[in-house]
């Protein structure tokens, strides 16, 4: 059925935008020449069919929207989160998950982690190295002028 829909949906999009298009300017069409063929479709009589049948195949494109709306949601049914989650009850926050409060460490700090660049633990902190004798004084290199 909702195949069907689909068809007669996509039927009407495609009516609607050559009607459109058939439809005569009024004007503006922001120096693109305007007027379109001028002798084609042309008098009162065809602008009032061209507007009636523009006004009905709005209303199917919104009536097939809306019913293809409808039956997607019947389709879908009510789901709620919690149903996906183990034993059916509400998920709790489990230490050092990366959102659960307290958990120390970021993202990077998972990654590191899991790669062994880090233990799991987190450790005393190592004593700071000492720093290095300064490097002897060197001459500043200028580059010669041309």
């Amino acid at each position: 059925m909702q195949t069907v829909i689909i068809v007669i949906h996509l039927f009407v999009v495609i009516a609607l935008v050559g009607v459109v298009l058939l439809q005569r300017s009024e004007g503006g069409g922001l120096g693109m020449g305007g007027g379109g063929v001028s002798g084609f479709m042309t008098g009162r009589g065809q602008t009032n069919a061209l507007t009636r049948t523009t006004a009905i195949l709005a209303t199917i494109f919104f009536l097939t929207s809306l019913g293809l709306s409808v039956m997607a949601s019947m389709q879908r049914g009510q789901r709620s989160i919690f149903d996906s989650m183990p034993g059916g009850r509400a998920p709790t926050a489990v230490p050092g998950a990366p959102g659960a409060p307290g958990a120390g460490g970021g993202v990077l700090d998972q990654l590191r982690q899991m790669q062994g660049d880090q233990p799991a633990a987190p450790s005393a902190p190592a004593p700071a190295p000492q720093p290095a004798a300064p490097p002897a004084p060197t001459t500043p290199q200028v580059p010669g002028s041309q």
